[in-house]
């Protein structure tokens, strides 16, 4: 069982708050599993045919039918992607541009698959079905033709939707699929963040990104009915690891259970099968409310239960005991013995004025950084002689990067008043008075590129959206 955290978090791309409350609590990842990236063998597994809400995850299938699209040269990647007014519908995670700003596909995939702008998924899938229905269809269309048993799409972004179910072990398929059908777009899930003209938006699966050697993707999810979701892949040695978590508590505890699951599974050659063979739904999805199952635990709980280097029970390679509701699962990352395992009381993680230090929190329990933040580039508009279908001239090629909200920007300055670290841990939760403050304050002039009440919206989520 995991010890978690559930913080207070006041959070913009830019600052951030954090008010810790003691207790424990004890619940465990959702389901998991963990495969190689080439042959499929299953490595390790809790509950992989279980079914979950994929949230975001989902975006990995919107990229694949583009990046298919592009294959079949339906599409290129100066196709121009436009904001339409069914786009600009969807709530935050999203970019917010006037209706009728246009950009390249290549710039609207990095946007999806980086920060996860759900505007720019629609946009995406209308550029490359025509329709946001007709490439709903496609979607599934692709899901039964990659062997996703237990998947069923009715958006491209994840957003909460009771019909839109997965399994961990379906999103491994389709992740396998995305990287080794497309090797040459594995570039574009492997960046931290986005940089549009002065505003750096930065990817939720950043810090793993940064920290866990040889990492090098894939996309993470966050819905309150599906907790925090990741698929993710580490190259070591010349052997790729995919690894899908569903319905972890926090993002810092996403990461910190990805990284000890691909360190002890890099030690493991022998598998339990083929993830294309694993059939069988297990279960249903979680109950509504699911990310407000968890009370308050202390950080040291949580720092103790992913402490880097400590051994796991027997290692993840042991069978679970026969009381286990699956006894032929593996013994989660997280499940410490207590003889070998440091204690709570054994952790110091706080400074001397008794706050969390947040960068040692980290690099106890997914690694120090190895690499530099560093964001990609990311604009509107069209190459030259590029134009819209229908128009005479490309809409938004030359639109200026507007200037910083003001409204925005004084909502910021209040929040640092209150910031205990300028970086918040990975995946913390937003305030929903605060959403409500950010989702209602006017944007900038008429004229700019955003449309007015839109602007950037806070990409962290909360219980109503999604990443």
């Amino acid at each position: 069982m995991f010890f978690r955290l559930k913080s207070l978090v006041l959070v913009t791309g830019l600052a951030g708050s954090i008010c810790l409350a003691s207790g424990v609590a004890r619940a465990e990842i959702g389901a998991y599993v963990a495969i190689d990236a080439r042959t499929g063998d299953v490595l390790a597994q809790r509950d992989a045919t279980k079914k979950w809400y994929p949230a975001s995850l989902t975006k990995m299938m919107t990229a694949y039918l583009t990046f298919k699209a592009i294959r079949d040269g339906r599409v290129t990647l100066e196709t121009p992607v436009v904001q339409s007014a069914n786009s600009i519908a969807e709530p935050p995670s999203k970019m917010g541009f006037k209706v009728g700003t246009a950009l390249t596909l290549d710039n609207a995939l990095k946007i999806v698959l980086i920060k996860s702008a759900n505007d720019m998924a629609v946009a995406l899938a209308e550029a490359v079905g025509g329709t946001e229905d007709a490439f709903i269809t496609m979607m599934n269309a692709q899901a039964r033709q990659l062997g996703m048993t237990e998947t069923f799409f009715v958006n491209p972004h994840g957003l909460p939707d009771a019909r839109q179910v997965t399994s961990a072990r379906d999103m491994a398929l389709l992740a396998m699929a995305l990287r080794n059908d497309f090797p040459e777009a594995r570039e574009y899930y492997r960046h931290p963040g986005i940089k549009f003209g002065r505003k750096s938006l930065r990817s939720g699966n950043r810090e793993f990104l940064l920290r866990v050697d040889g990492a090098n993707g894939l996309k993470t999810g966050y819905i309150c009915d599906a907790g925090y979701n990741v698929a993710a892949s580490v190259t070591r040695g010349g052997r790729t690891i995919i690894a899908v978590i569903l319905g972890a508590a926090s993002g810092l505890e996403r990461a910190a259970f990805a990284r000890q699951l691909f360190d002890e599974t890099f030690s493991k050659r022998t598998s339990s099968g083929k993830i294309f063979q694993m059939t069988g739904a297990s279960g249903v999805p979680p109950a509504s409310g699911y990310c407000k199952r968890n009370k308050d635990g202390e950080m040291e709980d949580l720092v103790a239960q992913y402490l880097i280097g400590q051994p796991s029970e027997g290692s993840i390679m042991a069978y679970a005991n026969v009381a286990s509701s699956d006894p032929g699962a593996l013994i989660m990352p997280g499940q410490k013995s207590k003889s070998a395992a440091k204690t709570s009381a054994d952790i110091s993680i706080r400074k001397a004025d008794g706050k969390v230090d947040w960068g040692k929190v980290m690099d106890l329990t997914i690694g120090p950084r190895k690499l530099d933040y560093k964001p990609i580039t990311v604009s509107v508009g069209l190459p030259d002689g590029v134009v819209v279908p229908g128009t005479d001239s490309p809409i938004g090629s030359n639109v200026p990067v507007p200037n910083p909200n003001p409204s925005r920007t004084a909502a910021v300055s209040e929040v640092k008043t209150l910031q205990v670290e300028k970086t918040p841990p990975p995946g913390a939760m937003v305030l929903s008075d605060y959403l409500k403050t950010t989702e209602s304050a006017p944007t900038s002039a008429p004229g700019s590129l955003f449309q007015k009440g839109k602007g950037f919206s806070v990409p962290l989520p909360s219980d109503k959206f999604t990443r």
